[in-house]
């Protein structure tokens, strides 16, 4: 679904150059559900809006449900993005000013979808996320882990192959969060591609693989463990894990 070669990532000015993300390799395979953790700073936001097709990338390569999106221009990655791709942000991103129903419909207009066709759809995901009865009610009508709950039938209407969700309980309390993650897990039984950004260990804990980055790659956090033990046999283990 989502495979990522020697991936990298380098912001330039004329004095500096960083490297957000250096030879990042991952491979999603369709029906996991994976969370990417990492301090603040390891490129894991870099990463998810590379692998949503906002951001292009410096070097190597990236295949999406098997297209290399190597040499999309910006039109190209757009239609991709709106059809295999579906997002769930830790701050919603719903319009205050539309109801539950036209929120969800909004992606699908891009498609040029019919009226009919985009309520049809729209109806089907809140009932999915157990929501039809709020389809009238404005966000700020809604609690918090409702109006997540409009965010994830939001991308479910589009029928995306793959759901790209940033820190989506970050703004929830822990009840709220269980029960958004209650809904990724069932939508991941359900044969969802599911990948998470998350600093949460005990979240992240709750999905099918975990993959931890830092300084930019893919670390194996067993083997910086081992290291750690093996240069500080006293247990001052120094680098951060979370």
């Amino acid at each position: 679904m989502l495979k990522m070669q020697s991936l990298s990532k380098v912001y330039r000015t004329e004095m500096v150059e960083t490297f957000a993300l250096r030879q990042f390799n991952l491979e999603v395979k369709p029906g996991e559900f994976v969370a990417v953790t990492g301090p603040s700073g390891s490129g894991k936001t870099t990463f998810l809006t590379i692998a949503g097709l906002l951001e292009s990338f410096t070097g190597g390569t990236y295949e999406l449900d098997g297209q290399d999106v190597s040499g999309m221009n910006d039109d190209q990655r757009s239609r991709l993005r709106n059809q295999k791709i579906g997002f769930i942000f830790q701050a919603f991103n719903l319009i205050p000013d539309l109801n539950v129903l036209d929120n969800i419909e909004v992606p699908l207009r891009y498609r040029g979808m019919g009226r009919e066709e985009r309520q049809r759809r729209a109806r089907e995901a809140l009932a999915r996320v157990g929501l039809a009865a709020r389809e009238k009610h404005y966000p700020a009508e809604l609690s918090g882990g409702q109006q997540q709950r409009v965010a994830i039938a939001r991308a479910l209407a589009g029928g995306p192959k793959l759901l790209l969700a940033d820190e989506p309980t970050g703004n929830l309390d822990s009840a709220m969060a269980r029960s958004v993650m209650d809904l990724l897990e069932e939508l991941h039984r359900d044969g969802a591609t599911i990948v998470m950004v998350t600093h949460d260990m005990q979240l992240a804990a709750r999905a099918q693989r975990n993959v931890h980055v830092m300084d930019g790659q893919v670390v194996d956090i067993a083997a910086e463990l081992r290291l750690g033990e093996m240069l500080h046999p006293q247990g001052d283990v120094v680098r951060e894990t979370v």
